[in-house]
């Protein structure tokens, strides 16, 4: 798990060094194991700019950073391990709102946005699928 999430943290250095596929970035995204704090039975997300970010860690230092500041006091986090082609594809489809997924949150200059767009998410929630599509604006 933790070479694929390597990897995943290489790509989104290069995207924010200004280098690098943003296609090869998606699909490492989309092979890397992730890990989700969970909470109140469901997968921790925080709502911003009318999308609702699912937050997932390429590794478990990532994951500690982010359980330091929104943890729960001095107990262990839970998380679930999850694939991201599940989250985009399975997950964000179940949210029945404008959903992406965001990595690392807690990395500082490390961070990624994977947001509700085609290409991304599949093109039935993606927000800019109308738009592309030439029907106006999306959902």
């Amino acid at each position: 798990m933790e070479q694929a999430g390597t990897a995943l943290a290489e790509r989104i250095a290069e995207r924010r060094a200004g280098v690098g596929d943003p296609r090869a970035l998606v699909g490492e995204m989309r092979r890397s194991v992730l890990l989700v704090p969970t909470a109140d039975g469901g997968l921790w997300s925080v709502r911003a700019g009318g999308v609702r970010w699912i937050c997932g860690f390429t590794d478990e230092a990532a994951l500690a950073r982010f359980a330091l500041r929104h943890g729960p006091g001095d107990q262990p986090m839970d998380c679930a391990a999850l694939l991201g082609a599940r989250i985009v594809d399975e997950v964000v489809p179940s949210l029945d709102e404008p959903a992406g997924l965001a990595v690392d949150i807690a990395t500082e200059d490390g961070s990624m946005f994977f947001p509700p767009v085609v290409g991304i998410v599949p093109n039935a929630v993606a927000v800019d699928a109308g738009v592309r599509e030439g029907r106006g604006h999306g959902r």
